[in-house]
């Protein structure tokens, strides 16, 4: 059975929903507050599992609570958390969200913690599940070197490699050939590029310049204007999924598309269809509040596609 390994970090969650986000030094009353499990590389093990797939997470937790709502989630949603290290130095991370009410907008802070220490050592200890998996999925949470290093012992191991740039971070031009598929927002695409990407036009000139520098291919996630993929062969745009449910909350969405990518990718899935499949992992995410408890199951995905 093909498995996904994913490197990430796991922090808490502590959600405020108010009528709007405040500006600096501004104080709002809030309507609701929810404390839950939260970090890219986590909610994407969480959606991967959910979705039907193997999945093993790499990551560092403290000894403590939130450390704990970690290893619950990930037995509830069926995730290896074997290489997940437990640590008695390091508090587990947690992360302060903003969210409006009105439009699902969000702004985040998030303190890595104990997820701040993963070391490339970690990454060799990973080795077996890495090599394998048929995806190596990761982001910019962790420390970047110890990303990139993995990315290339990925590649090395003849594992296809999966990078979601979030948060955008300046990435050596010797890492991009061993990226295969490159999946930014509109926000991480213009980063690497030096100009705005609001439309698919945008998106495809970012997608050439993110071509030339050597990944394989590029998927450009344009919020409500659906997703831009282009690589040596063929380019297109694929619209966002149809949902029956209003949409609720955008947090996690990025994280619900790329580990519905990274699971169509398993499933040996044509690009098109996976990333229908990863449209409509991440839409259905939205209909629900929270990040990983969010993430739809198998069942549900299926249907709306």
């Amino acid at each position: 059975m093909s498995s996904i390994s994913i490197l990430g970090i796991y922090v808490a969650d502590l959600v405020f929903f108010g009528k709007k986000i405040p500006i600096e030094g501004e104080t709002i009353l809030g309507n609701n507050f929810v404390i839950g499990p939260g970090g890219k590389g986590s909610n994407q093990a969480v959606a991967a599992a959910k979705a039907g797939v193997k999945t093993y997470f790499i990551s560092k937790i403290g000894d403590d609570q939130f450390g704990e709502m970690a290893t619950k989630i990930y037995d509830e949603a069926k995730v290896d958390y074997s290489n997940v290290i437990i640590s008695r130095e390091h508090s587990t991370g947690a992360a302060a969200i903003m969210v409006n009410e009105e439009s699902g907008a969000n702004a985040i802070n998030v303190f890595p913690g104990a997820a701040a220490d993963i070391t490339n050592a970690d990454i060799d200890k990973a080795e077996n599940i890495i090599k394998d998996s048929k995806i190596f999925l990761t982001q910019l949470e962790a420390p970047k070197e110890t990303v990139l290093y993995a990315i290339k012992k990925a590649h090395s191991l003849g594992v296809k490699t999966v990078l979601n740039p979030a948060p955008a971070a300046e990435i050596d031009k010797s890492v991009f050939p061993f990226i295969d598929y490159f999946t930014p927002n509109e926000t991480e695409a213009s980063f690497y590029v030096g100009h705005a990407v609001n439309s698919n036009d945008d998106a495809s000139r970012a997608a050439s310049k993110l071509l030339d520098m050597g990944i394989k291919n590029v998927i450009i996630t344009l919020g409500e204007k659906g997703a831009y993929f282009a690589n040596a062969n063929e380019t297109f745009s694929s619209p966002i999924a149809n949902l029956s449910n209003p949409v609720v909350d955008t947090t996690g969405a990025g994280d619900a598309f790329n580990a519905g990518f990274a699971v169509a990718l398993t499933e040996n899935k044509s690009i098109k269809d996976a990333i229908s499949f990863a449209s409509a992992t991440a839409g259905l995410s939205t209909t629900k509040i929270g990040t990983a408890n969010s993430m739809p199951n198998r069942d549900e995905i299926d249907k709306i596609l």
